[in-house]
């Protein structure tokens, strides 16, 4: 007994002296406290903006007010900034006639219903969760085909608020938009296209879209690059547009030139073309005679100009007018179509001659005519006058030229009585004046008999045409 009465002593007095140091430390903490007010120094206000308790939806008032509607509903038309910066020119494309681009679309307004109080006037940024709760301008893109936002790994959407109710809505968007295109330059063509945003239900009674910097709104990355074009200029415009059922909206443009390379057609298309005329011309120097070697240069030429044109035109849209890549194609596939015609009329002229010319060795043989012939009075004066026909040339072509015989050598060997009609001719026609009295008139004659002439002229006029279709050509399309 008198150990457990000796315990319980001792645990009761632990027990005092543990309260008796509690009580000593609130004493310290609340002297501390009043020490500290009586010196003057106050403790700051908790800051609203840096609480965890504090919900935005309480901070905002979101709550509080109906965002269906516009700020300022009723009043005058609410001003809303716009810029934009370009981060990427994506691609072009002529089929479609369309181009698609990536860009940060950024808006600045003022709504007053979500200002809040702030000790150190700072903004707050929010993501895409709060925009679903206030309003925000409905900005579309006019003549667009297809966009969409970009949500990787989260929606890329930003929500700045300042204390005095501005506001910063920032997206990154990818669309692409139609641009009309005229191609009647192509491939020596400038294109200029235009992206256009609009609002889409507020008119400009109730929603005034502008650029916030005028043309420093509109900021692009200096690595933009197109494998195809070269991009010169960007700037921006802003006018009215007017629906007849709903009324004028405030639109604005994104505009930028566009110039194409032309190195990269001239590899694919100028160049072979040029160099299928080129081999077109081969045909000219071969023999007349080797038909299957000319026949199959002008075949395979014809055959790969008809290839060239088909790639082209099926990288182009189906447009109703000429371009300028055809008009040079079209032109140098007429130039490789004419070398093959120029053989034909070769080989048909050659075929005639070479007929004509056995007819008359064939009649020379079988006829064994002397020196000396007896026509028509009548004929033999047209023949010596020099103006004796195709036909008379040709049925003299076959006879021997033989010394002029005395007439009366003639009369006792062959007995031909004298008669006014007849007269004795020399088949000789190569006497200085009659050589000089049919010169003029047989000389286009001797040019289309002499079939090697033919490609001796086609050896100049062809490339001397088509040299001076280049020059005119590229004068006026550089």
């Amino acid at each position: 007994m008198p150990y457990l009465s000796r315990a319980l002593l001792l645990l009761l007095c632990l027990l005092l002296t543990g309260e008796a140091r509690k009580h000593r430390h609130r004493v310290r903490r609340w002297t501390g406290t009043v020490e500290s007010q009586k010196h003057g120094t106050s403790l700051k206000p908790p800051d609203v903006t840096k609480s965890r308790k504090t919900k935005t939806e309480h901070l905002l008032k979101v709550d509080d007010h109906d965002f269906t509607m516009r700020p300022a509903f009723g009043g005058p038309a609410i001003p809303v900034g716009v810029d934009v910066q370009v981060e990427s020119l994506d691609s072009i494309s002529e089929v479609d006639m369309d181009f698609t681009m990536t860009l940060y679309l950024r808006h600045y307004w003022k709504d007053e219903r979500l200002s809040f109080s702030s000790s150190t006037n700072k903004s707050m940024t929010f993501d895409g969760r709060l925009v679903k709760k206030i309003w925000v301008p409905d900005v579309f893109f006019v003549h667009s085909k297809r966009s969409f936002i970009h949500d990787t790994t989260t929606d890329n959407i930003m929500l700045r608020v300042y204390p005095d109710g501005h506001v910063l809505y920032s997206l990154r968007v990818t669309v692409t938009a139609a641009c009309n295109m005229d191609f009647s330059r192509f491939p020596l063509d400038s294109q200029t296209c235009s992206l256009e945003l609009e609002s889409y239900a507020y008119t400009d009674e109730d929603l005034m879209l502008y650029w916030k910097s005028g043309d420093e709104s509109l900021s692009t990355d200096d690595r933009i690059s197109l494998s195809q074009f070269l991009i010169q200029k960007f700037h921006t415009t802003s006018r009215l547009a007017f629906y007849s059922s709903t009324g004028w909206y405030n639109r604005l443009y994104i505009n930028f030139t566009l110039r194409r390379h032309i190195f990269f057609f001239l590899l694919q298309t100028y160049f072979p073309a040029t160099l299928m005329v080129m081999l077109s011309w081969v045909s000219f120097w071969i023999d007349r005679r080797a038909v299957p070697a000319r026949v199959s240069l002008g075949i395979t030429t014809v055959l790969t100009m008809s290839t060239i044109i088909t790639g082209v035109n099926a990288s182009m849209p189906r447009v109703s007018y000429i371009k300028a890549v055809d008009i040079y194609l079209w032109v140098s596939f007429v130039f490789v179509f004419l070398s093959v015609l120029e053989y034909a009329a070769v080989n048909y002229l050659s075929t005639v001659q070479d007929r004509r010319e056995r007819k008359m060795r064939e009649r020379a043989r079988s006829q064994s005519l002397p020196c000396t012939c007896s026509i028509s009075q009548t004929r033999t004066m047209t023949m010596l006058d020099g103006t004796y026909s195709e036909a008379d040339t040709n049925s003299l072509a076959g006879y021997t030229e033989e010394p002029m015989v005395p007439e009366d050598e003639l009369e006792e060997k062959h007995k031909v009585p004298e008669k006014s009609e007849h007269m004795v001719v020399h088949l000789s026609m190569s006497s200085e004046s009659a050589a000089i009295k049919k010169r003029k008139s047989l000389r286009a004659l001797n040019i289309i008999q002499n079939t090697h002439a033919i490609d001796k002229y086609s050896r100049m006029i062809f490339p001397g045409s088509y040299i001076f279709f280049n020059l005119i050509y590229w004068s006026v399309y550089c």
